[in-house]
């Protein structure tokens, strides 16, 4: 290889992770509230974001959903959607106390922690919780067994949850977080409570998982890592802080690529590109068309897992759509 010189010109490129973008459950929520309107009209209604990212939610908006955070922001008799993050039984009743007609979009895989939670509860376990204070999905599924679960984030509180019998004890945890932080919080436990009990199949979820492998992958190659995604996105967010432990020399997050500072690509002549599990691919495609404006025009895309998980509507719109005749 002949090293590059003043005269040379510098080879740019981008280096785009796969898997990325949406998976099976944020893919399930929007179509949800696609066939929603589809076959009941505007408005529907759906309490908190669908998934958290701004692009999909206006995108919702335009074709007539409305967004509120709680249910009795939605009139008596009205449809609503809950979100893929899941809500508390709480929820359900007083939706059902609204006469509201309820469409559950909670993913699958977020579902599964619900029922492990109940599980464990009616065992009268303890329950540790992982996840982050206030998330949706956190607070969905403490709602499944508030008197059981304790929430710790990281293992400084792990280090200090208290429980009422050591040998009683099991952990769940937020399907979005970090892979390795999570298990370091987990080994931490571990040491407390030998008995630690664990859910059956490990409750971050695969596109969690691979998004997380995947920007490993381009990591340690990159001068710089953009991920794709809203704040308010804990994968998204996690997909920032992993690129970086991998080695990234620098890693943002941005919803499109008006966020671009182009002050960022200054000496970089690799950037890695990802995107977080609730972003539409379009997003991904406007970063690239900005990033080739500026000479970053070699494109490799880097495989690291293939994912065909899919995921049925809810049953209850899978049933008005055979009636209609649209399923």
């Amino acid at each position: 290889m002949t090293p590059e010189t003043s005269e040379t010109p510098v080879s740019r490129r981008v280096l785009v992770a796969k898997p990325r973008g949406y998976c099976a459950g944020v893919d399930r929520a929007v179509l949800t509230v696609e066939k929603a309107l589809e076959i009941y009209g505007a408005p529907v209604y759906v309490r908190k974001q669908i998934v958290h990212n701004a692009h999909v939610v206006r995108t919702l908006e335009n074709l007539g959903a409305v967004f509120v955070e709680e249910t009795d922001e939605v009139p008596a008799g009205a449809t609503v959607v809950f979100s893929a993050h899941g809500v508390a039984p709480t929820v359900h009743a007083e939706a059902a106390a609204r006469g509201l007609k309820t469409i559950d979009a909670t993913c699958p895989l977020v579902t599964k922690v619900h029922m492990e939670a109940r599980r464990f509860a009616a065992d009268d376990v303890d329950i540790v919780l992982i996840g982050h204070e206030g998330h949706e999905e956190v607070i969905g599924t403490t709602g499944q067994a508030p008197e059981h679960i304790h929430l710790v984030d990281g293992i400084a509180e792990a280090a200090a949850v208290q429980v009422r019998d050591p040998a009683k004890v099991a952990y769940l945890s937020q399907t979005t977080l970090s892979v390795d932080e999570t298990n370091v919080t987990v080994g931490a436990l571990r040491e407390r409570f030998p008995l630690l009990q664990g859910p059956p199949s490990a409750d971050i979820c695969y596109a969690t998982q691979n998004r997380q492998v995947a920007v490993k992958e381009i990591a340690s190659g990159a001068d710089l890592v953009l991920v794709v995604g809203s704040r308010n996105s804990s994968n998204s967010v996690r997909l920032v802080e992993v690129a970086l432990d991998a080695g990234a020399r620098a890693s943002y997050l941005v919803d499109d690529a008006s966020e671009i500072d182009e002050a960022w690509l200054e000496g970089a002549t690799t950037v890695g590109l990802t995107s977080g599990a609730s972003v539409p691919e379009d997003l991904v495609f406007g970063v690239l068309a900005w990033l080739a404006e500026r000479g970053f025009a070699n494109v490799q895309e880097i495989e690291s897992a293939q994912e065909s998980l899919l995921f049925a509507l809810p049953p209850e719109l899978r049933r008005d759509l055979r009636a209609a005749g649209k399923a």
